[in-house]
């Protein structure tokens, strides 16, 4: 059953004596919905993303997935990062498997590990090794390989930043036609707007020094989202300026943060 995310105020240091990495963080995912985080180096994207998967725990708040506070990884919620870290001396079927076989599921794990390449159109490629794949293709490989688990939430690093246009493209298509299938819910860390704007039903604008959220904007268009469609181009404004604000870092209260209105932009 699909399953949402909730984020309640999350604050965080690393350091005490450093300034806080993150501030005031509120925000809901709902179940099977999209969130994209956008904003400039710094302001501590990465560092949420890997708080709702549980390898960081906020120093103050709470992330809940559906009802279970998040408190370490588990396999229900999957990360993709920028590279696809597969293991080099393994094939890809025994790559994609390989949770599988950490979660007990030796009989029939390489035919799920089969049945998910196929999805993502690699079963020819079962028997290779990573090295004899495209950047494009060990990304779908990692795809595979999170989502055979049957993950809840999904979340995206920058996984597609290093791909030409035209894999990036197949690739987003694909990640939105999965989770839409299984009602999965995503959380997307990028440095592209139209990415942002291709994949995100809500798009969180954040700002740094400390990192929290100055906009918080919904994306109604229906998918396919293309550029050159009609509102992208709005959304893309919209989107550019609130960055643009945020670069500023105006000097707000956090109540007064938090109780900034969301704008709804799109058909």
């Amino acid at each position: 059953m699909p399953i949402g995310i909730r984020i309640e105020q999350i604050n965080h240091w690393y350091n005490r004596n450093d300034p806080p990495v993150l501030r005031d963080i509120s925000v809901t995912v709902e179940a099977g919905q999209s969130l994209a985080l956008v904003g400039e180096s710094g302001c501590g994207k990465s560092t949420l993303l890997n708080m709702i998967a549980g390898m960081i725990r906020p120093t103050s708040g709470s992330i809940h997935v559906g009802e279970d506070e998040v408190d370490k990884p588990r396999p229900e919620w999957n990360i993709m990062f920028q590279q696809a870290a597969l293991y080099p001396w393994l094939t890809v079927v025994d790559n994609v498997a390989l949770g599988l076989e950490f979660a007990g599921l030796g009989r029939v794990r390489r035919e799920k590990a089969m049945d998910m390449l196929e999805r993502v159109g690699l079963a020819d490629r079962a028997g290779s090794h990573p090295r004899d794949l495209s950047g494009g293709q060990q990304q779908r490989v990692a795809l595979a390989r999170s989502l055979v688990m049957s993950p809840a939430i999904i979340l995206l690093d920058e996984p597609f930043s290093a791909l030409d246009t035209f894999t990036r493209t197949d690739l987003q298509d694909e990640v939105l036609s999965i989770v839409a299938e299984r009602g999965i819910s995503l959380v997307q860390v990028t440095h592209d707007l139209d990415e942002a704007i291709i994949m995100g039903d809500r798009i969180a604008v954040m700002e740094r020094g400390p990192g929290r959220i100055h906009a918080l904007v919904d994306n109604e268009m229906a998918h396919p989202r293309r550029p050159g469609m009609p509102g992208f181009a709005e959304m893309r404004d919209e989107l550019l300026a609130a960055f643009g604000r945020a670069r500023r870092n105006p000097v707000r209260s956090p109540r007064r943060e938090q109780e900034r209105p969301s704008v709804a932009v799109g058909l």
